[in-house]
């Protein structure tokens, strides 16, 4: 199985994103659009796009990087609750088709200003079930015709989508990626992702987690193919190891006099708290994760941090292969310099035939 190696786009009007030093362009169709041709420069298949109420419309977006771009494919973030889903269904199969199968999507369950574009459902129980009955419903809308549903949260009556996605003759669809560390988001993955995207933990935490993701979905006979998984971490790469990990130390330095204000947002997560608690087991873990930045208050992705030379942050990314993880987003700041730095020096490395 190949893999897909993905960068990111921050997607903000703030500047300052996880110490990006970029002071103008934030939050223009310029400035993401910069970083998508330099993605597609550098070897990489496509970004994920960063979301978030207060943000620009992550699948706006995502339609005018698709429009601007050749083999570029957008990770565009949608929220269930946000999205009703024949509404996401028909735009989804829409911006698909005229990208030439181009579209990627990240479902997400979690919290983020939900009054504020006015969900009400706060209780996370209810929220993983929303969401696996907004996507069997999407699936369903995408590969047939005369749609009729009535579930807890959706209901449709004799809905197509017209047009459907790029190849759903022969039987495609856009790729699901989901997160999620909880018992609830495990059982909606195993149920209904295609990808069930990891943020950096220890290879013995991820072994562990797909070996428990492979039983549950045998035991819920999945009726699609089956789930892969994915590997969402910061990834920070000098010329030597040395290098490295002295322009990490002094990163993490910084990070702790600039308190990230996102950091509320996260705290409740599961996902979060179990990279909150890999601080206790030690500051490095495996042969390079880092786990200072998240004792300093770096949060999701920017929590812990493959650190050294091109071969080493390589090696261990293979050792995330050797798993089955297949699919990689990786980032680090400021994005403009490490797209292309990352890219040159890594992905050719990753894609050797010994390689992930």
């Amino acid at each position: 199985m190949s893999s897909e190696f993905l960068w990111y786009i921050p997607n903000t009007v703030e500047p300052g994103h996880r110490g990006d030093d970029t002071t103008t362009g934030w939050g223009t169709l310029e400035f993401s659009t910069e970083l998508a041709l330099a993605a597609e420069e550098h070897g990489w298949g496509g970004a994920l796009i960063g979301a978030g109420w207060g943000r620009p419309d992550t699948f706006t977006v995502a339609t005018a990087l698709a429009a601007r771009t050749t083999t570029f494919k957008p990770l565009v973030a949608v929220r269930p609750g946000y999205w009703q889903p024949a509404h996401f269904a028909s735009s989804a199969a829409t911006l698909d088709r005229l990208s030439g199968g181009r579209l990627l999507v990240n479902i997400v369950s979690g919290l983020d200003s939900a009054a504020a574009y006015g969900d009400g459902e706060s209780d996370p129980a209810r929220r993983y079930d929303r969401t696996r009955e907004f996507l069997r419903l999407v699936r369903r809308l995408w590969t047939e015709e005369n749609v009729t549903f009535r579930g807890e949260f959706f209901g449709v009556e004799d809905s197509t989508v017209s047009p459907p996605p790029y190849g759903a003759e022969d039987g495609r669809t856009p790729r699901l990626y989901f997160g999620g560390a909880s018992a609830a988001a495990e059982r909606v993955s195993a149920a209904e992702a295609d990808v069930q995207l990891f943020w950096g933990e220890p290879l013995d935490g991820l072994a562990e987690r797909i070996d428990r993701l492979k039983a549950l979905s045998a035991s819920l006979e999945r009726p699609h193919a089956p789930l892969e998984f994915g590997l969402r971490i910061t990834t920070l790469i000098r010329d030597t190891t040395e290098q490295a990990w002295h322009d990490a130390e002094a990163k993490v330095a910084a990070m702790a006099d600039r308190p990230d204000t996102t950091a509320a947002y996260w705290h409740s997560a599961v996902g979060q708290r179990r990279l909150r608690e890999l601080t206790e087991r030690g500051e490095v873990l495996d042969s390079c994760l880092y786990t200072a930045p998240g004792r300093v208050g770096g949060v999701g992705a920017g929590s812990s941090w493959l650190v050294g030379s091109p071969d080493d942050v390589a090696a261990a990314l293979r050792r995330y292969g050797e798993l089955g993880i297949t699919h990689f987003v990786l980032s680090d700041t400021p994005y403009r310099t490490e797209v292309a730095r990352i890219g040159d020096q890594l992905l050719g490395r990753l894609r050797q035939p010994s390689a992930v």
